[in-house]
């Protein structure tokens, strides 16, 4: 019994002792994974202890930390197990003897690291983990979180912050860095943030991080990346008065096919409703009214009937016998719609009798008359033209206008410059609305939370953005890094191409 025993017992004990030797042999030579990142469990090296004070902590350089930008190793370009330097604010992967971190800290005697995805402090080369207080406001930064009572007071709240270098912001009015040519992303992004439910959905990453997607879908990275800014964005303990938007611009060219680019200039509107409807999709969103926060916010629905119209070259008789044909009978279709498209009248071709151009101008509301199912008005393909009309079923709680400005023909772009007189509060959509469907509506009167503005020539123009921060009850003008607060009275006599208008009694506070 013993003689059988005995070998059993010898190889055991030796297993065991080459077991433990190579690990103390490896222990520096890979990144160790299971003590500190997402992977199974295993025996946590002796050797790697957490130490609750470090000597080097003052080494810590905040004006220089930027969690911005892609989660990427400067020198790998790997976006596995990166580690961000706290001392120079570099990006690199690992921590073990042979990478790139451990390198970094003995060359240059930077000592203090954070892991990007477990939001831990280690000390290099030394391979310790730093547990201190004094580092929560470098990891609210990296990932800022918000509580829903928190939320609730965002829309009352005017406090100023305070950045590292001393400049005072308000949360959630904050510049968007211009990479090359993306203003036209920035205004878009800065408008959603002030869309209050929207904004809200998003803070809170809970309410998305249960969305189920297939394997290998990258749709969701749109979600995640726009979360991350909306956070950013409206956190009041940032290192900068400004956010760059790299990440979710990454996530747009990606998942867009390149069809956005932040290296050239787009049309806010074609990215607008891109965007929506990516969003819509990556949430799983349905047809339904209701699937997601994008349908709950933006989604209203229109009655469009269209009649043919006959060649022009036919005379009354011929006329007549066709539009009783089911050809050129009335269709009436029900579609829905995440924002309206105003048509601008023609601007004037000549000059006036002092011989100076006239800035023509025309009321918001006559541009609305196109959805009055009263006003037609003709739309022209390559073969057959179409009279249209378009009655408004049902009224969003965000209502989008798109001011077309701009027209293509066969050589080059026209912008019209004529500019929309529109009030800032109180504008009642219930007065295109007939009165069948003016009863279902409870409440048709909308206050402005954000206007979209185009400057300059149509191919080579900027944009910028005013929005309403209900906290302050002011409206600040953003472009870009810039931003300023502006008079109410001064936005109306903009070219505005985009329009956000909030449903007022979907506000908690009638203001």
């Amino acid at each position: 019994m013993t003689e059988t025993k005995l070998p059993i017992d010898l190889l055991k004990q030796k297993f065991a002792a080459a077991k433990k030797r190579k690990v103390e042999e490896n222990i520096y030579d890979i990144d160790p994974i299971s003590d500190d990142e997402d992977g199974p469990a295993t025996v946590v090296p002796e050797k790697i202890k957490t130490h609750r004070l470090c000597p080097y902590l003052d080494t810590i350089n905040r004006q220089v930390l930027d969690f911005d930008f892609e989660k990427l190793c400067s020198v790998s370009l790997s976006r596995i197990n990166v580690y961000a330097c706290l001392v120079c604010g570099k990006y690199f992967q690992g921590r073990g003897t042979n990478t790139h971190a451990y390198t970094h800290s003995v060359a240059e005697s930077h000592h203090v690291f954070l892991n990007l995805l477990t939001l831990k402090f280690y000390c290099l080369p030394d391979n310790y983990e730093i547990v201190d207080s004094s580092l929560d406001d470098i990891k609210y930064v990296l990932n800022p979180t918000f509580t829903s009572e928190h939320i609730r007071q965002l829309d009352n709240s005017d406090k100023l912050s305070r950045a590292i270098d001393g400049t005072l912001y308000l949360p959630g009015i904050v510049g968007l860095n211009n990479i090359k040519a993306n203003d036209y992303c920035n205004v878009i992004l800065q408008a959603l943030s002030h869309v209050t439910p929207l904004r809200d959905y998003f803070l809170r990453e809970i309410n998305y991080a249960r969305v189920k997607r297939p394997p290998g879908d990258s749709s969701f990275l749109l979600v995640q990346r726009f979360g991350e800014l909306m956070r950013k964005l409206w956190n009041p303990r940032n290192f900068k008065a400004h956010v760059s938007p790299h990440e979710m611009l990454q996530a747009v060219v990606l998942w867009s096919r390149k069809k956005f680019q932040f290296t050239e200039q787009g049309d806010p509107v074609d990215f607008l409703s891109w965007f929506l409807n990516a969003l819509h999709l990556a949430l799983n969103g349905t047809k339904k009214p209701d699937s997601s926060i994008i349908y709950k916010s933006f989604l209203g629905c229109m009655r469009i009937t269209s009649r043919k119209i006959p060649p022009v070259e036919l005379d009354d008789v011929q006329r007549a016998a066709l539009q009783r044909t089911d050809e050129y009978a009335e269709q009436v279709t029900t579609s829905p719609f995440l924002y309206l498209t105003c048509d601008l009248p023609p601007p004037p071709l000549f000059k006036d009798e002092i011989m100076e151009n006239i800035i023509p101008q025309v009321n918001l509301y006559q541009l609305l008359t196109k959805f009055n199912n009263e006003s037609e008005k003709e739309y022209k393909t390559y073969k057959e033209n179409f009279l249209k009309r378009f009655e408004i079923t049902q009224l969003p709680p965000y209502l989008i206008l798109y001011i077309k400005r701009f027209t293509k023909n066969t050589f080059f772009v026209e912008k019209n410059p004529t500019i929309v007189n529109f009030p800032v509060k109180n504008v009642d959509f219930g007065d295109i609305l007939t009165p069948e469907v003016k009863k279902r509506h409870k409440n048709t009167i909308y206050d402005l939370v954000a206007n979209i503005v185009h400057d300059g020539e149509p191919s080579k123009g900027t944009y910028r953005v005013h929005v309403l921060h209900k906290g302050t009850g002011k409206w600040y003008e953003m472009q870009d890094l810039h931003v300023t607060d502006i008079l109410p009275q001064m936005i109306t006599l903009t070219e505005a191409y985009v329009q956000i208008y909030e449903l007022r009694n979907n506000t908690e506070n009638n203001r």
